[in-house]
């Protein structure tokens, strides 16, 4: 059965090759932190479900020491010229598209498919992570078609992922630690200690005043966080459920579906959203890697204050008992 862990597998070859490549790369003055960095992002995919917590735990901090005190650099990999990329540009034109087309079709085919197909009576794809595992099948289909459709060498895979990844460097990983950021604040009972000072320090004897609160409070953890899956347990069990919900009446659907489109607000101003603030302008060769956020500032300020006034309106008086 293919499961979840043979995708980690796959994930964790590629990053050991990223570093086996790096490591040669002598146009790299920092080719050896690149090497550590991706081998032990690699070592945690290959083997991390079978170390101890005390095991990953330090191969997490050794990605911190060398992705935070500057021991990453961005390598010179075997590609193609710019002249080169452009006369195949012109040649193929919008064909080249249709190999990424391939990922979203194997992925809603596999989603429908897999849940249904059997091995020796077992089910071939694991039915928890049918979705996952199909999105992944889909981008292997995409890169076999585009290397046989484009001739291309074998390590042409490699040097390009590794070319993007050193360009986009720490911040690749920073969705999934900021996701445990979040995990561990819930699991610490920070909600309930903001839902502490909110009360005594905030009066807090309105809907609206309750409202205002959990919107602001989302998108300001969500900027501190980077993410608003992880701030969204913390603001909700603080503010969202016991005032919103319980003592003013509010619709729980209505506050807990804006309250995180307000996280989001906070997505859009914060660094710490490196994937969708910090990578695209890098990838993008900006001339000011904060550029997109002060692009997006004022989207964020008008969206936080049109989700206020929907939660406002919408979760007391087309659903809630407004108080």
């Amino acid at each position: 059965m293919i499961t979840l862990e043979s995708i980690y597998v796959l994930a964790g070859a590629l990053f050991g090759a990223y570093a086996v490549f790096s490591a040669f790369d002598h146009a790299n003055p920092k080719r050896f932190g690149n090497a550590g960095f991706w081998g032990l992002l690699a070592t945690s995919f290959l083997f991390g479900s079978h170390l101890s917590d005390l095991a990953n735990g330090v191969i997490v901090l050794g990605l911190i020491v060398l992705g935070g005190f500057g021991f990453l650099g961005i390598g010179k990999p075997r590609t193609t010229t710019l002249e080169e990329r452009r006369a195949a540009a012109q040649h193929y034109g919008n064909t080249l598209f249709l190999p990424a087309l391939l990922i979203p079709a194997v992925t809603l085919a596999g989603t429908f498919l897999f849940k249904d197909v059997r091995l020796d009576g077992a089910p071939l794809v694991d039915p928890k992570q049918v979705t996952v595992i199909s999105l992944v099948l889909g981008t292997v289909a995409a890169l076999a078609s585009a290397m046989v459709w484009l001739k291309a060498p074998p390590s042409v895979p490699i040097e390009e992922g590794r070319r993007l990844a050193d360009t986009i460097g720490w911040a690749m990983v920073l969705p999934q630690m900021l996701a445990s950021l979040g995990a561990i604040f819930d699991l610490a009972g920070v909600g309930r200690d903001v839902g502490v000072i909110a009360s005594e320090y905030l009066r807090l004897d309105t809907s609206a005043l309750a409202v205002i609160v959990y919107c602001v409070g989302m998108a300001v953890f969500t900027a501190v966080m980077g993410n608003a899956f992880g701030a969204f347990p913390v603001m909700t069990a603080a503010v969202g459920l016991p005032l919103v919900v319980h003592k003013f009446g509010g619709d729980p659907a209505v506050v807990a579906a804006i309250g995180m489109l307000s996280g989001f607000c906070g997505t859009l101003v914060t660094p710490m959203a490196a994937n969708f603030n910090i990578v695209p302008a890098a990838l993008l060769e900006l001339p000011d890697r904060y550029g997109v956020i002060k692009a997006q500032i004022p989207t964020a300020i008008l969206l936080l204050l049109i989700n206020m006034a929907l939660m406002y309106f919408l979760a007391f008086h087309f659903g809630g008992r407004h108080v």
